[in-house]
């Protein structure tokens, strides 16, 4: 009975974790190596093993992509996916396809195309899988079909260029300024509150992303840098899965403006009694800036005064916090160090 190696067996497996977002370990490596190999192979596509790795590959690339795109923040891994690719569709030749039309197969989803492309790789995996899965000869062969391989590695590609743009590409916010800036130079903060509570939005990344360019444009009134500063930071800090280096580069930079080792004699300040929940950090910064509208705060009388909220050691606070989720996310995510360097 045909059967698949163990390394086989093994990158089903890890594979499988993967692209089910529950990997068995550090997955760039392993989508490192595949995309290299991936490439590494197309010099024998002319051959009966290489057209079998030509269609496995494709299969395989075109299954984890989706995870390169959405939870790796890395260059050099991207530039392997693009070059794999790239690779794949100056090898293919789509217009040898002479399938009717309508029978070309459904493109595998993610766990099946894992299990379908390493079987795909070799003659005696194709064996067993026609026969642990009872698939006819022909219904295999669809699968090789260079039209249909063109349109997984297209997809792929696509997924892959458009991804790279948004995590390390210029992000464009510039139809925030209206929503934000007035036109007598004051910030309309309770506007960039009330867009942060709208988390389903996915809103949290762009205002800590507008509140950090402003704060280095030096466009801030001195009564509004205090709940500016605030949205950039409750923008970093209710952003759990953490944001790419597009946003996180120009965000540690706003917060090296920080001084970190400033001094003072309050025994509290005003944040540390707001920031419980994300609900009562919201009341209390509208407060700050619309009490009639807010009335209620969870920021005792005592610690109200302006001068509390603006001391340095507070906004030093603040900052250290919001650096500890930065160096998280680059934990988290993953890639290199110049990925995310300022």
């Amino acid at each position: 009975m045909p059967d698949l190696s163990d390394d086989h067996h093994e990158l089903i497996r890890d594979l499988s974790g993967i692209v089910c977002d529950y990997p068995y370990g550090d997955p760039e490596p392993l989508l490192t190596t595949l995309a290299e190999d991936a490439a590494r192979t197309l010099h024998r596509s002319g051959t009966p093993q290489g057209r079998r790795e030509l269609t496995g590959y494709t299969l395989l690339l075109h299954a984890t992509c989706w995870y390169v795109a959405a939870r790796i923040f890395s260059q050099s891994l991207f530039a392997s996916y693009s070059r794999a690719l790239d690779g794949v569709r100056a090898t293919l030749s789509p217009a040898s396809c002479t399938c009717p039309d309508g029978t070309h197969p459904a493109a595998p989803g993610p766990e099946e195309g894992v299990v379908l492309g390493v079987y795909m790789l070799t003659e005696t995996g194709r064996a067993a899988y026609a026969e642990d899965y009872e698939f006819e000869g022909a219904e295999l062969a669809a699968f090789d079909c260079e039209a249909f391989l063109t349109g997984l590695a297209e997809q792929a590609a696509n997924r892959i260029r458009e991804a790279r743009q948004e995590i390390f590409g210029h992000v464009d916010l510039s139809h925030l300024d209206a929503r934000f800036a007035r036109g007598d130079g004051a910030l309309d903060i309770v506007a960039m509150q009330e867009a942060i509570r709208r988390t389903w939005l996915n809103n949290t990344g762009p205002v800590a992303l507008w509140s950090a360019r402003r704060w280095l444009s030096g466009q801030v009134r001195e009564e509004d840098r205090i709940g500016l500063f605030l949205c950039m930071w409750m923008g970093i800090a209710q952003t759990y899965e953490g944001l790419p280096p597009s946003y996180a580069r120009t965000l540690a930079e706003a917060l090296a403006t920080i001084d970190l080792d400033a001094s003072c004699e309050h025994p509290r300040h005003p944040w540390s009694t707001a920031d419980a929940n994300v609900g009562s950090r919201y009341r209390a910064v509208v407060h700050l800036y619309a009490p009639d509208s807010q009335p209620e705060t969870p920021v005792p009388a005592e610690l109200s005064d302006r001068e509390l909220w603006e001391c340095p050691v507070q906004y030093a606070e603040l900052a250290r916090r919001a650096l500890e989720d930065l160096r998280g996310w680059r934990t988290m995510r993953g890639g290199d160090d110049e990925d995310w360097a300022v």
